[in-house]
């Protein structure tokens, strides 16, 4: 009895671990509007204290006139409850969550010439009737 108890908290377990799931920069997991704000100071904060704070971007361009931009993104998401319905999340599942982004432009002397934070709910969908 106490050896069936243990296999389903297992199971349980892992269940509940494989409904979450995190991509991108880490760095930017507890970030808000108002921390980043406090964190880098448009014409002070410079490239190299930007990359201390952050890490190193996902991915970085630059704009016509040359400036290079960074961008920083993360996304957390956790399985919605159709996904644990077996058979019928073969044919419809979902997950939600949130994603953050954070861009920041250099100027010339590589420091930060703008900056933007944003977070926005998202949902990815899988299955055959989501496609």
């Amino acid at each position: 009895m106490k050896k069936h108890f243990l296999i389903c908290g297992a199971v349980i377990a892992a269940l509940t671990l494989s409904g979450c799931a995190s991509t991108g920069n880490e760095s930017l997991r507890k970030e808000t509007e108002h921390s980043v704000s406090q964190k880098i100071v448009q014409g002070k904060t410079t490239k190299s204290e930007v990359r201390s704070m952050f890490g190193s971007p996902t991915k970085t361009t630059f704009t016509d006139g040359g400036l290079e931009v960074w961008n920083y993104d993360f996304a957390n998401v956790s399985a919605d409850a159709i996904s644990y319905v077996p058979i019928v999340n073969l044919f419809g599942a979902s997950a939600s969550g949130k994603k953050k982004e954070l861009v920041v432009m250099y100027d010339e002397q590589n420091v930060v010439r703008r900056y933007s934070m944003s977070e926005a709910d998202i949902t990815q969908k899988t299955g055959l009737f989501n496609n």
